[in-house]
């Protein structure tokens, strides 16, 4: 072999040696109808994000796998949705099925990723396969891709895969997340006026992530919620089904109306009320169709500012993954891989982008169309509005170790966001969900612990983290609501009643996790005016220092900022002990 062919290998084989390791994902499960009183939920507040601005180790382009079929290597299938946040996954394997010089060839994978839509078809295929495995365990394994937050209530189906007996199991690892693609869409009244929701009708899949983003942007701006979608409510936000999240879009193009009950204080008055879809919460191609097709839509929230809601996470069964521990460790690590690749070179982004059309397989929807709303673009659409659509973020192995917690002590961001959701489902819907699993009965994060101590020493990518000017302020309000925390009469001091409220900002805030957030401290009249300002500050200071000693990744410097204003804002009369109570109250604003 010649000098310069050695250069060659030595650079191919330190590339193998080189790489990280990547993400999950998550989506919702299907429920029954419940009649429900319209509810005022509790602020929802998500992770804080790992999607901002970065400075990346060059990782060097190592060769594309190619169009050839490994076929060998263990068998496992791959459902997925015809999601964006898979593009590692997708250059890892090679193709709809493992290829030669694919990453997962190199780790003896032999995998089939087939798009699957539909959740309650994921649901029933990890019981058929239990079942299966049971009576055969050389039968391939079954892995299925869902939203994080969807998680709660997908694990509905804990119950059948025990009668099956086994369990579910998440791999601890994750592909990528949602990063703007899915998405609140609503009237631009609603951006400056959030009460203007009220009374409004969105279309979604009901019980799954984009819901979510709903639900949590109504809670977030104290708006109340009806979860009937069968009846409507003038003083609330209300839901229309739809069976996916294409339809859901296709609910508000066509526009065609829904008869509906109306009820007042969650009594029926008898009256019979059209209802159309006013916005539309969805992701893409969704949100492309609706500016194309129709437009007046924009964009009131979404995984870009809710950076931390959506992970890809996967799930398989416990009977499968403990008998496949090495299988799971070379799925991590071609991930891994593959997720440095993908983020570092265009190349390797494209390819993947090919591999994606492949496999969802929608023919007007070349690799070109998938790789343009993975980076998320800003179009004009049927009306002349500008609006964002798309975008998708893939992760490496230090993007995971980030999101669950393993990097230097950090927050686990995917409990925060797992439990918000599943205790947001869990009240709206208490007869579909009147419990969820409990996430340390399927998460155990041995394999990836395992990984880290085995990458400890080498130089890999870094993850991606959320830069804050202290001296930024919040230019674009996304939420404001204010929070029921006590403090010692005349004090800065919490009173041990509020730590559940604190508990849950935390969550909140974690979940929001590329948003500012601005503390405003208010008190009542009682008292001299000068120390009543002194008292607002000193409160909401102790806000900010609970959260950033709570947890320092999640509010690095510059996220929190505290603003004083004593008693100069009232928002009730100061006449009465109800209104002075009223006015002594921390607001939490949310922006960028």
């Amino acid at each position: 072999m010649t000098t310069r062919g050695k250069i060659v290998l030595g650079a191919l084989l330190a590339v193998l040696l080189y790489f990280g390791i990547n993400k999950l994902v998550s989506s919702g499960a299907v429920f029954k109808k419940a009649e429900a009183q319209s509810v005022l939920l509790n602020s929802i507040e998500l992770p804080t994000a790992t999607g901002g601005s970065r400075a990346n180790i060059a990782v060097p382009l190592a060769p594309l796998p190619s169009a050839t079929p490994a076929e060998k290597g263990s068998q496992v299938v791959w459902e997925v949705m015809a999601w964006n946040s898979q593009m590692a996954g997708m250059l890892a394997n090679g193709g709809p099925r493992t290829t030669q010089g694919s990453s997962m060839a190199a780790n003896g994978l032999n995998m089939q990723i087939v798009r699957q839509d539909d959740v309650s078809k994921m649901q029933a295929d990890l019981v058929k396969n239990a079942i299966d495995l049971q009576n055969n365990p050389e039968t391939p394994g079954l892995i299925v891709s869902i939203m994080g937050d969807g998680l709660p209530a997908f694990s509905a189906v804990q119950m059948q895969l025990q009668k099956a007996g086994t369990s579910l199991q998440i791999l601890p690892y994750s592909c990528g997340k949602s990063f703007g693609e899915d998405k609140l869409m609503g009237s631009k009244e609603w951006l400056d006026n959030p009460k203007s929701a009220l009374g409004k009708t969105i279309a979604c899949y009901l019980r799954d992530g984009d819901q979510n983003i709903a639900l949590k942007w109504c809670a977030d701006n104290g708006l109340k919620v009806n979860p009937d979608e069968t009846t409507y409510d003038p003083e609330a936000v209300n839901f229309m089904a739809a069976s996916d999240f294409l339809v859901a879009a296709e609910k508000y193009i066509v526009g065609k109306p829904e008869s509906r009950t109306k009820v007042v204080n969650g009594k029926n008055t008898g009256v019979r009320i059209d209802v159309v879809a006013d916005g539309v919460a969805t992701w893409t191609p969704g949100d492309v169709n609706i500016a194309k097709q129709k437009g007046g839509l924009v964009n009131i929230v979404s995984t870009k500012d809710y950076s931390n809601q959506m992970p890809n996470i996967m799930v398989t069964t416990k009977r499968w993954y403990d008998a496949h521990q090495k299988e799971v460790s070379g799925i991590m690590t071609a991930m891994a891989v593959a997720g440095d690749q993908v983020k570092s070179h265009p190349e390797a982004l494209q390819r993947a982008a090919d591999i994606s059309a492949a496999v969802y397989a929608d023919q007007d929807k070349p690799g070109a169309y998938w790789l343009k709303y993975y980076k998320g673009v800003s179009e004009t659409d049927r009306n002349g509005e500008v609006v964002e659509l798309g975008g998708s973020k893939a992760f490496n192995f230090a993007d995971n170790l980030t999101l669950f917690g393993l990097d230097n002590g950090g927050t686990n961001i995917y409990a925060s966001v797992y439990k918000t959701f599943g205790d947001v489902q869990k009240r709206l819907y208490p007869k579909e969900l009147p419990s969820y699993v409990p996430l340390d009965e399927m998460l155990d994060l041995d394999l990836l612990r395992k990984l880290q101590e085995q990458y400890k020493g080498k130089a890999i990518a870094p993850a991606e983290t959320q830069k804050f000017a202290a001296d930024d302020e919040i230019r674009q309000s996304v939420s404001k609501r204010a929070w029921n925390i006590e403090f010692e009469t005349g004090k800065s001091t919490f009173t041990p009643e509020t730590q559940r409220q604190l508990n849950q900002l935390f969550d909140d805030l974690v979940v929001a996790g590329r948003l500012k957030v601005a503390v405003h401290g208010h008190t009542d009249n009682v008292g001299d005016p000068q120390r009543n300002q002194q008292l607002s500050e000193d409160r909401a200071l102790a806000v900010e220092h609970w959260l950033e000693q709570r947890s320092s990744s999640a509010f690095p410097d510059g996220r929190v900022q505290v603003y004083a204003h004593g008693a100069t804002e009232p928002v009730a009369s100061n006449a009465s002990p109800e209104g002075r109570a009223q006015n002594r109250r921390v607001e939490v604003v949310l922006g960028n």
